[in-house]
């Protein structure tokens, strides 16, 4: 678990990397600085909305914008929070605006947990764009298709036996690494051959990520 919860903070910290440098490494990393940077007092707490300024002047300055049309016609789904269409016949992409999180590095945080525990469906970050004048993230992911329905108590023993307690309905916990894993219904966790695919993940860290103890 120790090595686990090391790989994990080196790379939300910046001191380590899956791979070579990504678009969503670089992001995450300007987010993260950028946080630093803007320490402030409780009364003046850092805003989402001055995050999102910096994080567009920062997105046109490294040409991170994606600009391929994305056609209505490859509308798959929509949920609370992102937008899914068909990108080709293996891959899919997600239009995020990154609502279900507090800031902008929460959800880039999140993609690269995600990325860490589900190589299999790993994001990859394709670029930002505006949608009806909201700052978009756009992902690509393969595209998995379910050969049965997902029997969430399956879910739960796998989780269970990687330390990551029910905490209520489809929301877990794992205390050790001070992780938050939350929604995961049956629309988010799909199965193909007896295999869970995790597709939508929502990833938060608690204060406990951050300590070094276990």
């Amino acid at each position: 678990m120790k090595n686990i919860k090391d790989e994990l903070q080196n790379i939300i910290n910046g001191d380590g990397s899956i791979g070579p440098t990504s678009k969503l490494e670089k992001v995450q990393n300007f987010l993260r600085t950028n946080e630093k940077a803007s320490f402030r007092t409780e009364k003046q707490k850092y805003l989402k909305s001055e995050e999102t300024i910096c994080l567009t002047d920062f997105a046109f300055k490294e040409k991170l914008f994606f600009l391929e049309e994305i056609s209505e016609d490859n509308f798959i789904s929509a949920g609370a929070e992102q937008r899914v269409y068909r990108y080709d016949d293996f891959h899919i992409i997600k239009i995020n605006d990154s609502i279900f999180y507090e800031y902008w590095l929460d959800y880039f945080n999140s993609l690269l947990i995600h990325n860490y525990f589900f190589r299999a469906t790993a994001y990859i970050f394709l670029g930002f764009k505006f949608i009806d004048d909201i700052l978009c993230a756009v992902v690509k992911q393969e595209f998995i298709v379910a050969t049965e329905i997902t029997d969430l108590n399956v879910v739960k023993q796998f989780l269970s036996y990687n330390d990551f307690n029910n905490s209520r309905n489809n929301d877990y916990i794992n205390s050790n690494l001070g992780v938050i894993f939350e929604d995961l219904h049956d629309e988010n966790v799909l199965s193909r051959n007896g295999i869970l695919y995790f597709i939508d993940t929502i990833f938060y860290l608690t204060e406990g990520f951050y300590s070094s103890k276990i």
